[in-house]
């Protein structure tokens, strides 16, 4: 009986880990711990002798997660996304037990960092696999109660007696609400997002959770946004320069809203920050149309033959129509998001 080997192994994880995304088995907000579940498994493997094959490694599953899943049909640009930060976790560990090794380096060097962003990585350190384990534990804690961090931050948000406008469906989304709800009496008014049921399933978990709510006609939200106290989304992508790409119907809420002066307040948790941008209305990584029958049915056979339907997934909501993120880590000014990208993510990764 032929024993398979470690390499087989963990090409053969990496290979269903893959599938499982593309066919949406995870569900959105567990994806990203199962992408660090995958990488701790590459780090603990010995095929790898030093820093710059870990990273080939690591840098050869996300490529092969952008051939083979659309980051617009799945959340697998979040994977992606934490991908880069395990990319900086491994080259900040390398560095510094690098320079804790390198006794004989001149107090100059050690001062002004040396060489340290020349360096090939290349320098064998057996103490780097468990450093790097240490850290990815360190991030997978951070990703399991990244949605608990944003939710505590409710009570500073929402105060008595406020409406509260959302769209969408999102586990952040209703704990937000929910915690809220524990210290303040306020009525959470729900756009119908059709022909998407978002809508509606939120709804029915606030109702179950005896929040105040009110389903409402994407047809009427301009006209009821004048008696709605603040804006509260999720998203699916925070874009490089702070936009967002969320669900279709998000550009209609926030234009509303800027016309009323409405502040908009997004929840997002630091791994869906991205280093993408929107180039162009018609570019096609960004979004993806969805089927049209819930727009137009089958049915109607002689209407369908004289006009085109579009049914796209997402919308792209400026940066300037946004008031606030609310992260894991606390609020933020869409012009903040460039420092977080800055702090995440290394220049060199950002093409894995």
């Amino acid at each position: 009986m032929m024993v398979e080997n470690k390499k087989d192994v963990i090409d053969r994880k990496v290979t269903n880990w893959i599938l499982d995304v593309k066919e949406g088995k995870y569900k959105k907000e567990d994806i990203t711990i199962e992408t660090v579940k995958l990488v701790k498994e590459i780090v603990g493997c010995d095929e790898w002798k030093n820093a710059k094959e870990l990273m080939c490694k690591v840098k050869e599953v996300g490529r092969l997660l952008e051939r083979r899943v659309s980051s617009t049909e799945t959340d697998s640009s979040s994977s992606a996304n934490v991908l880069r930060r395990v990319l900086r976790i491994v080259r900040e560990e390398y560095l510094a037990l690098l320079k804790k090794e390198a006794v004989e380096e001149s107090l100059h060097k050690m001062l002004s960092g040396g060489n340290q962003e020349e360096d090939d990585y290349g320098t064998p350190i057996p103490t780097l696999g468990a450093a790097i384990l240490d850290h990815l534990n360190e991030l997978e804690t951070e990703l399991e109660t990244s949605s608990e961090n944003i939710a505590a931050q409710a009570s500073e948000h929402i105060h008595n007696n406020e409406v509260i406008m959302t769209l969408g469906n999102s586990k952040i989304l209703a704990d937000f609400f929910k915690e809220a709800a524990k210290e303040r009496k306020f009525e959470v008014l729900v756009a119908t997002t059709e022909p998407s049921t978002a809508g509606r399933e939120l709804a029915q978990v606030l109702h179950k959770a005896k929040i105040q709510t009110n389903i409402v006609p994407d047809s009427n939200v301009f006209s009821i946004m004048s008696r709605v106290n603040k804006v509260i989304m999720g998203t699916d992508t925070v874009m490089a320069n702070g936009g967002l790409r969320s669900a279709c119907g998000s550009h209609l809420v926030a234009l509303a809203a800027a016309h009323y002066s409405v502040p908009v307040l997004i929840l997002a948790p630091l791994h869906q920050l991205s280093l993408q941008f929107l180039c162009s209305p018609n570019q096609p990584s960004f979004n993806t149309f969805l089927s049209p029958q819930g727009v137009l049915n089958y049915a109607d056979g002689d209407i369908l033959s004289k006009v085109s339907i579009y049914n796209p997934k997402f919308d792209y909501v400026p940066p300037d129509l946004v008031t606030l993120f609310i992260s894991n880590t606390g609020g933020h000014a869409p012009s903040y998001i460039y420092r977080h990208l800055t702090e995440l993510y290394h220049p060199d990764d950002n093409q894995l």
